[in-house]
């Protein structure tokens, strides 16, 4: 196995590396010798498919590594996940439906059925966070995650 990778992918609306919780986890993670990217996105509005995921796959996505995904960042982790091999991601806030969101629709990630089982397969595993009482997504949408 090679030198293990991390790549934090912030939801749409949220372009700065410095904010929230990512800073704190990259630093925890390289502290640990792990290389983090923690980049400004393309198309940080809408975060198109389109256009996420070829830029997770240039930052060097592969089988040694961790996507680390927000909101809209967890389902391109999801969504990566479907067609690529990597290490394992933490999903926080994830979602399953654009939940009535003209943005959400737009980004292209709804647009078809999921595949659980290539999610599944490529990868080791999953870590996933959510909330009862989180104001955006219900937790009806990581319980499904979930199952």
């Amino acid at each position: 196995m090679g030198k293990i990778k991390a790549i934090i992918i912030p939801g749409n609306g949220d372009n700065n590396p410095g904010d929230k919780w990512f800073p704190y986890v990259q630093k925890s993670l390289e502290g640990l010798g792990i290389v983090v990217a923690n980049n400004k996105y393309p198309d940080p509005m809408l975060a198109r498919k389109e256009y996420w995921l070829p830029f997770i796959k240039e930052q060097g996505a592969d089988e040694n590594t961790i996507l680390i995904g927000h909101s809209s960042g967890s389902v391109a982790a999801m969504r990566f996940a479907e067609g690529n091999k990597i290490l394992g991601s933490v999903l926080v806030s994830a979602s399953v439906s654009d939940l009535g969101n003209e943005d959400e629709k737009k980004s292209g990630y709804f647009d078809g059925p999921w595949d659980w089982n290539a999610i599944k397969k490529n990868q080791k595993w999953i870590i996933q966070f959510a909330s009862v009482d989180d104001p955006y997504i219900p937790i009806a949408e990581a319980r499904e995650i979930h199952e």
